[in-house]
């Protein structure tokens, strides 16, 4: 389990995280999203030992990150920015990796040749932005690590390679228990693999569920009804086309369509939101919402 209690941390007087909690549960895929300047990237780098916190924890399995070599052994991490010295290349790391993560599979590294088709003997330099994600995912799961943390992970991969890398990152998941924290803006793609999300504004954590209380918990309404609407309604949004009404409402289903059927409505379809229309309606909620600019 990765437990975040209340950690805040500064650069040059200007905050970053404003004491942030956050836990994932062990074997989960949980998915941290949130604005540009939200703070992910920052407590991912916390989350693997390269920051320390101003205050707060950081603990993987009860024992702290930072300056804990046994801890890091156990924890892969790809980053959005790659970075690889000189002319090493594919087998120089799997060799460098080899040394630090003890659980390194051998076996596995060859057997998921065929499945990249990298050169090993190419500078990584040389190699296209989708094909050095490519040699790290090689890499980190050859590891066999209990914690995989992935910030925009898959960004210039093809379709294919993508649904490859996920395929076998979701069979550690199952096999291994691998827990896996993934940090993106592809929000239609982390509706297919998380099963927990966590959406973090200004440093903070706004609301943290597992994905389907997440989605439960705000529902789309299409209405047409000539009667006021009833009291009690949580309405985050509303719009009109024609007669129809949609309206975004925060509540459970069953409650919502209760107190709907009050107006006696003509029509009534309640819908489920993604994953992306929850970001939006719940970030709009704290004034992050889409702004009319006149030109």
């Amino acid at each position: 389990m990765i437990e975040v209690q209340n950690v805040t941390k500064s650069f040059d007087g200007v905050p970053a995280l404003n004491g942030l909690t956050l836990t994932v549960p062990q074997g989960a895929v949980y998915g941290l999203v949130g604005p540009n300047g939200a703070g992910k990237s920052t407590i991912i780098r916390h989350l693997t030992g390269i920051y320390r916190p101003d205050s707060g924890v950081v603990r993987v399995d009860g024992l702290p990150v930072y300056e804990n070599r046994a801890v890091k052994s156990r924890i892969a991490y790809i980053p959005d920015e790659l970075y690889c010295p000189g002319s090493t290349t594919v087998r120089d790391m799997m060799q460098f990796w080899r040394g630090i993560y003890p659980r390194f599979d051998d076996k596995r590294f060859e057997a998921l040749r065929d499945v990249f088709q990298l050169s090993e003997k190419q500078p990584f330099r040389r190699f296209s932005k989708g094909m050095q994600k490519q040699a790290m995912f090689w890499l980190a799961i050859c590891i066999k690590p209990d914690y995989l943390i992935l910030d925009e992970p898959v960004d210039g991969l093809d379709p294919v390679m993508r649904r490859q890398i996920w395929s076998l990152i979701l069979e550690d998941v199952t096999s291994c228990g691998t827990t896996v924290l993934v940090s993106s803006h592809n929000l239609r793609e982390l509706e297919d693999v998380c099963d927990h999300v966590g959406v973090m504004h200004h440093g903070a954590m706004l609301l943290e569920r597992s994905l389907e209380e997440l989605q439960d918990n705000i529902v789309k309404v299409q209405l047409v009804t000539e009667n006021p609407l009833p009291e009690g309604l949580n309405v985050l949004h509303s719009s009109m086309t024609g007669r129809i009404q949609t309206l975004i409402i925060r509540g459970r289903q069953h409650e919502i369509a209760d107190l709907l059927a009050q107006c006696h409505p003509m029509l009534c379809d309640l819908l489920p939101l993604s994953l992306e229309e929850v970001f939006i309606y719940e970030l709009g909620g704290v004034h992050y919402d889409i702004k009319n600019i006149v030109l």
